[in-house]
């Protein structure tokens, strides 16, 4: 077989380099993770785009979306780097199988209240509180894991690659999810998506255990979690990564905020273009992964420039006038967004030692989506009083704002180092 095509066991060693954007699917277990987890993220984004347009429907409010939003991602502002210590301590993969059943009961659940014609918005908050429980554990150990599925030199590209799945289920899951709304409600969505968590539990009791390169798990000490922010104190481009990518994850990715307001109000849509819009976005989400995935190493200052991309392709989304120049816009936006995301990801995990990864990942998926119940509805407020175009334009322009602000701070530092090495560097030439 060819280098191209064979398959490479996970016991290769970090010293052998491959590049490719498709590298990591050399490896057995990843591909038969990547595909579980592929089926169940189309379930995901069939239930996302159904969840937002059942609280618009119950309520008729922006804001209530944002609400939901907030109770979803409320668990992990409060615990999650409680859930990258689990991620630590525990076997991930059991973390997963565990995590990815609860979802799929959670859903049948909420599914079987809405077919049932019992559904009211409470009990659809209830739900979100639920599964951000859920994910509060989750998340980071599905961040993690990569790293026991694949050797370290594929680890940046199958970070990329599970984004660009992700991204890709976003074409088909909205898609599939506006037709069922459409035809049987939303009820169906839920359902299709609790079903789905079938094939990622079945796909990681097939991952094969000799071939998994699993980190020392962490010893159960006191000060655990002080140690962890210690040790991205001491580390300022891990510091300066998380918050960015806080600042976006905060104020940035209210997607479904104001992307159901723009479809409703200021397009006067409904479900349908509201799915369309997601899988535009989508399109350009999986050439950005698929960009990122190309890459073997990420400078501080890339990341900058992804930051500042990505709130002047959202601002320029909000400007757009018409449906087509609005869609084309959100091509640019989910490519920058998924170039930073990916790259902002697999940087901090390769810079980090195996023993923290999982506090440092719960620490940055804390300030990736635990900003949301602060900025879900403050977005929806903003929407409220003063329409989609102008709260779309906020969502991008503070991120872009806060980059700026970062590369200045970050071309001070340099200077002033330069500038303490003038002197010597003189006296040494003399």
């Amino acid at each position: 077989m060819t280098t191209a095509t064979a398959e490479i066991p996970a016991s290769t060693t970090a010293t052998t380099h491959r590049r490719g954007t498709f590298a990591a699917l050399r490896v057995h277990n990843y591909r038969i993770y990547v595909a579980g987890h592929g089926v169940a993220s189309t379930g995901t984004w069939m239930q996302s785009i159904a969840l937002d347009w059942l609280v618009l429907e119950l309520t008729g409010s922006s804001a209530a979306v944002g609400v939901t939003m907030a109770m979803q991602f409320l668990p992990m502002l409060l615990f999650g780097v409680h859930g990258g210590m689990l991620a630590d301590r525990f076997p991930k993969r059991t973390i997963l199988i565990i995590t990815q059943s609860l979802n799929g009961t959670l859903s049948g659940s909420l599914a079987v209240l809405t077919l049932t014609g019992h559904v009211r918005v409470e009990y659809v908050y209830a739900f979100a509180l639920a599964q951000g429980l859920v994910m509060v554990v989750d998340n980071p150990t599905r961040q993690v894991f990569v790293n026991e599925l694949v050797p370290a030199p594929y680890v940046r590209n199958a970070i990329a690659l599970n984004s660009a799945v992700f991204q890709t289920s976003r074409l088909i899951g909205p898609a599939v999810s506006g037709v069922l709304i459409g035809t049987v409600g939303t009820g169906w969505a839920f359902a299709a998506n609790s079903a789905s968590y079938v094939a990622p539990v079945i796909g990681l009791a097939l991952i094969r255990s000799a071939e998994l390169t699993r980190a020392p798990a962490a010893l159960r000490t006191p000060r655990q979690l002080r140690m962890a922010l210690s040790y991205v104190r001491a580390r300022p481009h891990i510091v300066w990564t998380i918050f960015l990518v806080g600042v976006i994850g905060t104020f940035g990715l209210n997607f479904p905020v104001v992307l159901t307001a723009m479809a409703d109000q200021t397009f006067r849509g409904g479900a349908d273009l509201y799915g369309l819009f997601n899988a535009v976005l989508a399109v350009g989400s999986v050439a950005g992964a698929l960009i990122a995935g190309g890459r073997t190493d990420t400078r501080l200052r890339t990341l900058v420039l992804g930051a500042v991309g990505f709130g002047l392709a959202q601002t320029a989304a909000a400007l757009a006038p018409g449906v087509p120049t609005f869609l084309a816009a959100l091509v640019a936006l989910g490519m920058v967004n998924l170039i930073f995301q990916a790259m902002a990801n697999s940087s901090v995990q390769s810079w980090v030692d195996p023993q923290v990864r999982g506090r440092v990942m719960g620490l940055y998926m804390l300030v990736f989506v635990g900003g949301t119940p602060l900025g879900g509805p403050m977005i929806g407020w903003i929407t409220t009083a003063y329409g989609p175009r102008v709260a779309m334009a906020f969502c991008g322009i503070v991120p872009a704002l806060a980059a700026v602000a970062v590369g200045l701070v970050l071309w001070l530092k340099a200077r002033g180092r330069l500038t303490q090495r003038g002197p010597v560097a003189q006296a040494t030439a003399g």
